[in-house]
């Protein structure tokens, strides 16, 4: 009987696969093999970093599938104490990086947009303030005037924000064009990350895709696939778009490992290099310039090919809670997985340390 054992950093190649997949010898070992030193019980901080919260304010404005949820949702999302610290203490996370629920920012009206957004993060600013061993945060910005976002990023961040979070398209734009591209500037010359999150895809999509299963099955359109190829198709289009060659030091979050590119990772790079097309080497400005979560995906053969494309200093742990409603499973899952001692703790705090100073 044989186990994986990822116990180095595979650094990803500057031109094709990901470097020192080793001999085959050094990737399988018999269990129990002396030359594995596995965490079997976590023993280092946690840190968990795409962690939701709603403003009172902010999600008055959200409509239609997006404006309410189940009452305890509601309940908990709404909550800095009570449930959220008790699901915290009880899996053993020492610290959560807050940030705003889907849409957030991205949907608000342009004339109020700025205004609701400065309120929303001064909250979530004192929210922090109040539990500062405990609590990090994303700031939300308003999109809708991306010199203005640029400008709330600059004055979070000097709160001692970890950077921000843009929830799927901006009142119907992918976040790619080019006049969204100030916050991008904005977030490298600050040296913070753009965690990019799904949101409901495009009404037309949702109309042309889902909307036969939706009735029987209303998670279709969101995490059961939904969110993954919208979130997914904002990154790739990110890209593609020219922007990491404008601001090359730009840093760059996906949540749900990666939402499904680490595994296309290949194809796509490969499909892009052929000829005809204008040239770009995807696979070395994903693999530089992004880093991923666990958020919500708690699958250890998943894991592993995340780990084994993007090398594993670019991942970083994540519940998703209380979209996820107890994080004690991801915790315990990955005590499980057959990484080193080493890896786990890059994964469990030690990458999210680095990525947001914290």
């Amino acid at each position: 009987m044989y186990r994986l054992i990822l116990n180095k950093c595979y650094a990803p190649a500057q031109h094709s696969l990901p470097v020192s997949l080793l001999k085959r010898h050094d990737l399988l070992y018999p269990k129990g093999h002396a030359g594995t030193t596995m965490m079997k019980k976590t023993d280092c901080p946690i840190i968990a970093i795409e962690e939701h919260y709603w403003d009172k304010e902010l999600a008055s404005h959200f409509a239609g599938q997006e404006g309410s949820r189940a009452d305890q949702m509601e309940r908990r999302l709404r909550d800095f104490g009570g449930d959220r610290i008790t699901d915290m203490d009880a899996a053993g996370v020492d610290i959560a990086v807050l940030s705003h629920g889907a849409p957030s920012g991205q949907k608000l009206p342009p004339d109020i947009a700025v205004a609701v957004v400065a309120r929303t993060n001064d909250r979530l600013a004192a929210a922090v303030a109040a539990n500062p061993t405990r609590f990090a945060a994303f700031a939300a910005l308003p999109s809708a005037h991306p010199e203005a976002a640029a400008d709330e990023l600059e004055r979070c961040v000097a709160m001692g924000f970890k950077g921000a979070m843009l929830h799927g398209l901006s009142n119907g734009e992918f976040l790619d064009l080019k006049k969204f591209w100030p916050i991008y500037a904005r977030a490298e010359q600050l040296d913070v990350p753009i965690y990019l999150h799904p949101s409901l895809p495009h009404p037309a999509v949702l109309d042309a895709y889902y909307k036969d299963y939706m009735a029987d099955y209303p998670m279709l359109a969101r995490p059961a696939w939904g969110y993954a190829v919208e979130a997914g198709t904002q990154a790739l289009r990110l890209v593609l778009s020219g922007v990491f060659e404008k601001h090359p030091k730009l840093k760059i979050v996906l949540g749900h490992l990666g939402e499904s590119l680490p595994f296309q990772l290949w194809r796509i790079d490969q499909a892009l290099a052929r000829a005809g097309q204008k040239s770009i080497n995807f696979r070395d400005i994903f693999t530089n310039n992004f880093w991923i979560t666990t958020s919500g995906f708690f699958s250890t053969p998943a894991l592993l090919c995340c780990i084994m494309e993007m090398g594993v200093d670019r991942i970083l742990f994540a519940v998703d809670w209380p979209f996820v409603s107890d994080s004690t499973p991801g915790v315990k899952w990955m005590e499980g997985v057959p990484l080193s001692s080493a890896d786990k703790i890059k994964i469990l705090s030690g990458n999210a340390k680095t990525l947001l100073k914290i």
